[in-house]
């Protein structure tokens, strides 16, 4: 039986000031839930409030500020991890969605949730468990329905679709022009769009988030993410300086990309009921997207590491924690770090996970919640022995 929590509420009186004097008597709440029964949008926390609350307190949050961006294996607090990403994302599209008149709740609840199904070690990671859950499974995994999965199954947090769905198209691997809203009716709906990524691996291709916000959310992970990670590159010694990147109508640094692609979505989206980069622009942040894959994420230097001795470790620890669960072994680490933890935050409602989920899902549910550090952490204690990794301090080639 779930748990009763006691809330308290704003007086009428107060209310109907704030109503009036805030909003001019135009609060409203048009947000989707699974339970619409739960979570009410009050005056003090309107319906997406409450998820950016929920994101932030949610068990995984804390779990960003130790998953690679882009450079893993460095002891250096200056490299940017995923918790910085995701905050500069919802700042970057909060500026847009202040100039255009959108809800910068619901903004900041996408940018802020929508990261939090990733894998350690980046891509890279993504890539690995992707190709070892398909071969166990023929299922697919993304890290962005994964982070759809963690906010809504996982933890049942009862967020809206709005939200839920923003997170989903968020892929910021895809660069359009121009962005229309999809139409997006209801839980029904958008299920399927769930389904049909783990089933079609060209599924991915085609979202497109239903609501503006969602929109400007997909296209500020790129602007974050360009500019930002050539300083990193810097920072690692993978290269010299920005100037080995092609100058363009964007620039070429971090400050110019970021602040000529907003003006220039402004500038064409404001007042449209879509979101649009001109050509020039468009083309800009295409080829800067692309500098940076030679430059830096196609990079030997990194590529290697990752290829030859992060994926075996993978490919050991899913093994092993898959037959820890067949042959129910209470003493492994999945069961006494993930599902006793994920059954305690599920305290407060009726859901059983292990009911809802397969053994296969349970571990890549387990994967893809750790940070760098506990992963390798766990392999060297599931196999007793050192990990083939060497990190780099701060006094090292000093």
């Amino acid at each position: 039986m779930a748990a009763k929590l006691r809330y308290e509420r704003l007086s009428d009186n107060i209310q109907e000031v704030i109503n009036q004097e805030i909003f001019h008597g135009c609060f409203s709440d048009n947000s989707i839930r699974r339970n619409p029964d739960r979570d009410k949008a009050t005056l003090w926390r309107g319906a997406f409030v409450r998820d950016v609350e929920k994101i932030m307190h949610s068990p995984y949050y804390n779990r960003y500020a130790d998953k690679t961006q882009v450079f893993s294996f460095y002891k250096n607090d200056d490299i940017s991890h995923r918790a910085l990403h995701v905050q500069l994302v919802s700042r970057v599209a909060r500026n847009i969605g202040r100039l255009l008149g959108l809800d910068l709740d619901l903004i900041e609840a996408i940018a802020l949730g929508h990261d939090i199904g990733h894998t350690p070690f980046g891509h890279a990671g993504e890539r690995f468990l992707n190709d070892l859950y398909f071969a166990n499974t023929g299922r697919y995994f993304n890290h962005n329905v994964h982070s759809v999965r963690v906010l809504d199954k996982i933890f049942k947090l009862n967020l809206t679709l709005q939200t839920l769905d923003g997170i989903l198209c968020h892929n910021g691997e895809f660069e359009c022009k121009k962005y229309y809203p999809s139409q997006l009716s209801d839980f029904n709906e958008f299920d399927k769009k769930i389904d049909e990524c783990y089933t079609d691996k060209s599924a991915i291709k085609r979202l497109i988030p239903s609501t503006l916000e969602g929109c400007v959310v997909r296209i500020s992970d790129m602007i974050a993410y360009i500019g930002k990670d050539r300083q990193d590159a810097i920072k690692t010694k993978l290269i010299t300086s920005e100037d080995i990147f092609t100058e363009n109508e964007i620039g070429k640094y971090n400050a110019t990309i970021i602040h000529n692609l907003i003006v220039n979505i402004v500038e064409n989206s404001y007042g449209k009921d879509y979101i649009r980069l001109d050509d020039a622009h468009y083309d800009a942040l295409k080829s800067s997207k692309s500098d940076n894959y030679k430059i830096i994420y196609q990079n030997n230097k990194i590529s290697d590491v990752y290829d030859n001795k992060i994926r075996p470790m993978f490919e050991s620890v899913y093994a092993r924690l898959l037959e820890d669960l067949k042959n129910n072994r209470k003493s492994s680490p999945i069961f006494k770090h993930h599902i006793e933890f994920v059954n305690n935050a599920n305290r407060f409602t009726d859901y059983e996970y292990t009911k809802n989920s397969d053994f296969d899902e349970i571990v890549v549910d387990y994967i893809a919640s750790m940070t760098d550090d506990y992963f390798i952490d766990l392999y060297e204690y599931l196999f007793d022995k050192k990990a083939p990794i060497q990190y780099i301090g701060y006094f090292d080639n000093v």
